[in-house]
């Protein structure tokens, strides 16, 4: 028997007997390789691994014996649970499964043990010490060890960089089949994923850090399964489908999640670290207008030169500042506050060029216009993303005061 457990601030307290790691394990139609592989992965565990542990089994859907034998290891191994879903889906097996165990530290792996077994532990300790809220593998990290075919390598880095691009994600590989969270963490995040098939792992990452949670990756050393039962292109196209639905929900001010006591203690604005990006991205968006201006003032003139110009960086200033300078953990209606200030540079500049042309003035008269303009509303940008690090801050200390006195 397992008996219960708390998670503590500082980590986990363990009792002897407890079962501090579920590790799941989805399957579908694996009768031939599931015995080989959780007898592989028993022996790894009871040569000496740390915590105490049990592995659970999910058939989601199986059309072969595949419950069969995994009804057979949970019944000769006690370390060993199984579950019988009649639906398949990966999401729906972790679901499911995740949200039965009595563990604190919940791990998800595939049956064909890909990633090698030694990451097993750096996965689960910072989760287990409190330091961490999740934990994936990543194949894309620069000391990561991995055999697999281009197609797949290029279709991963693909997808990867589009998360990052979407999403400024922290994260480097979302799609391996090889990840933790803490359970406190895990009951709090369920209940707003809406895939229950393969895009749920990205679901969970991009959720967690979109709520300010802390996601530990460890490089692993990974070898393609040739036997696969992915459908590569279909689940390409669902996983777009669901970056698309995320990036909206974001974009609209969704996906902000009640955590709980897993919900991390506010600090205060950290106004120099915030500074530095702020400052790069603010570089890159005026080297672009210029170029811009110095192109189009031929053609179109000066002052439409510029609206070009304003225009054309605005959205992706707004957006580098919101996920780079601010985390990417800003309520979407903070884009009223952007509009409004793009509206008022606009005006500024262009009114400015408006004077210096009648008053005769050149290229050189226009530049001096616009750098005074432009350096107004970059002032006029940093108060603005100022104003929303302080209302992010407010809105995290409010909730966990109101959690301590819910409690």
């Amino acid at each position: 028997m397992f008996q219960s457990t708390r998670v503590a601030a500082d980590g986990i307290e363990v009792s002897t007997g407890d079962a501090v790691i579920d590790i799941v394990v989805p399957v579908y139609n694996e009768e031939h390789v599931l015995a080989q592989s959780i007898g592989r992965l028993r022996s790894y565990l009871a040569g000496g691994f740390p915590f105490p542990w049990r592995i659970t089994v999910v058939d989601n859907g199986s059309t072969d014996r595949t419950w069969d034998v995994a009804d057979g290891l949970a019944r000769a191994h006690p370390d060993v649970h199984a579950i019988h879903l009649d639906r398949k889906g990966r999401g729906f097996a972790l679901r499911t499964a995740w949200t039965a165990s009595p563990a604190p530290v919940l791990v998800y792996m595939d049956v064909d043990l890909s990633t090698a077994l030694d990451a097993l532990l750096p996965l689960v300790a910072p989760l287990v010490t409190g330091h961490s809220d999740l934990a994936c593998g990543s194949r894309l990290a620069a000391s990561s060890v991995v055999a697999r075919g281009p197609k797949r390598e290029l279709i991963s880095r693909s997808y990867n960089l589009i998360l990052r691009g979407v999403f400024a994600t922290r994260f480097r590989d979302a799609q391996c089949g090889f990840k933790a969270v803490r359970a406190d963490v895990a009951q709090a995040l369920l209940p707003e994923i809406v895939d229950d098939t393969w895009f749920f792992d990205t679901e969970l990452l991009l959720l967690a850090e979109h709520n300010g949670l802390r996601v530990h990756e460890v490089p692993v050393d990974w070898v393609d399964d040739p036997d696969t039962r992915v459908h590569v292109t279909q689940t390409a196209l669902d996983d777009l489908k669901g970056v698309a639905r995320l990036a909206r929900s974001f974009a609209t001010g969704g996906g902000k999640v009640d955590l709980g006591r897993a919900r991390r203690q506010a600090l205060d604005d950290d106004f120099g670290r915030r500074l530095v990006p702020f400052a790069a991205i603010g570089t890159v968006s005026t080297l672009v207008s210029v170029v811009l201006f110095l192109l189009l003032r031929g053609p179109i003139g000066a002052v439409a030169a510029n609206a070009v110009a304003v225009t054309a960086t605005f959205l992706g200033n707004t957006w580098a500042n919101r996920h780079w300078t601010l985390g990417g953990r800003v309520a979407g209606r903070h884009w009223r506050g952007a509009v409004g200030l793009y509206a008022g540079s606009l005006a500024l500049t262009s009114a400015a060029l408006v004077v210096v042309g009648l008053l005769g003035g050149q290229l050189p008269a226009q530049l001096a216009a616009l750098a005074v303009t432009w350096a107004t509303a970059t002032v006029a940008r940093l108060l603005l993303v100022r104003s929303w690090a302080r209302r992010e801050t407010e809105d995290e200390a409010a909730a966990g005061l109101s959690l301590e006195e819910a409690a």
